[in-house]
């Protein structure tokens, strides 16, 4: 109980802080949200995702690790919420919007975060992150898009879109010059130092401002309470099943069982807002979502280091 505590003041209590400190500072300033974001995704981000990779060397044998545990996890996420919402006689909008909030995972402004102050001493964890933000971004922009999908948008167009994110640029040129072995002159490197140790704190003071702004009126709404458990504790007893059948320990076991306790991403709220489908009850399963991890997060981060010593 001592340690479980000290995981929760030492690691998610510094993450609360910042969101609380986000929502106090929004309530007061009133930010452009669209434009804090659009700073996170076009700067910081990018920043932070380069520098890890840069200076990172993971083995391939993790990589193929990774890209099947990938695989069956959200693929097993994608089929459960389908059968839940089916269960749970869901209309089409609602569907779309549960289905949304059990897939799409906050891998970008909260699990980076986390993955940064638990493996301060193993970079490997964090980077290991950065690829699951990368995978999250596709499946936003495939899957979570199909979802709410209308007819103003094609296949192609949807590709351009998610090429045009620089963190999936940041993340390839990154690998090339750490394989290549090539050295960036510190002209360069110092500002970029700069920029990605301030993507914590400006990405959890933004995400604390955007669930400032989430009215939180049906929170005994049935959806939102099924898409929290399945999300924060379905999720992480599917990933823990996954990482024992594919015999993967150590710093990689507790990553990516961590990984999967993470809350619902914000990008399923700012879907539905964009397309209108739903945006209330997605933006109230965001906020709800976000609450409880700090409780269930802690658990997990807790029994990964039993589970998965290194």
């Amino acid at each position: 109980m001592v340690y479980l505590s000290m995981i929760f003041f030492q690691i998610v209590a510094p993450i609360l802080i910042m969101l609380v400190v986000g929502a106090l500072l929004q309530k007061k300033f009133q930010f452009n949200l669209k434009a804090l974001s659009g700073l996170i995704t076009y700067c910081f981000m990018p920043a932070a995702v380069f520098l890890n990779i840069y200076e990172t060397e993971i083995q391939f044998s993790v990589v193929g690790q990774l890209t099947i545990f990938i695989v069956l996890f959200i693929g097993s996420q994608m089929i459960l919420s389908h059968y839940l919402a089916k269960l749970l006689r869901l209309d089409r909008q609602e569907s779309a919007i549960f289905k949304n909030s059990v897939v799409l995972i906050n891998s970008g402004n909260y699990g980076i975060p986390v993955a940064q102050m638990i493996f301060v001493t193993q970079p490997v964890g964090v980077a290991i992150q950065v690829i699951l933000v990368i995978f999250q971004n596709i499946t936003t922009y495939t899957y979570g898009l199909y979802n709410l999908i209308s007819a103003t948008k094609s296949g192609i167009a949807i590709i351009k879109d998610f090429l045009k994110l620089p963190i999936i640029h940041a993340l390839w040129l990154g690998g090339l010059l750490n394989a290549l072995d090539i050295g960036i002159p510190q002209t360069f490197r110092i500002p970029i130092e700069y920029v990605a140790q301030g993507f914590v704190a400006v990405a959890l003071i933004t995400l604390g401002a955007q669930l400032s702004q989430i009215e939180m009126r049906t929170i005994f709404n049935k959806m939102i309470f099924v898409s929290c458990f399945t999300r924060l504790i379905i999720g992480p007893a599917v990933a823990l099943a996954i990482i024992l059948l594919l015999n993967i320990d150590g710093v990689v076991a507790q990553s990516l069982f961590i990984a999967s306790a993470f809350p619902t991403s914000r990008n399923s709220s700012s879907l539905a807002l964009e397309y209108d489908i739903e945006s209330s009850t997605a933006a109230q399963t965001v906020l709800f979502s976000t609450i409880v991890s700090c409780i269930t997060v802690t658990v997990v981060i807790y029994l990964s280091t039993i589970l998965f010593p290194y």
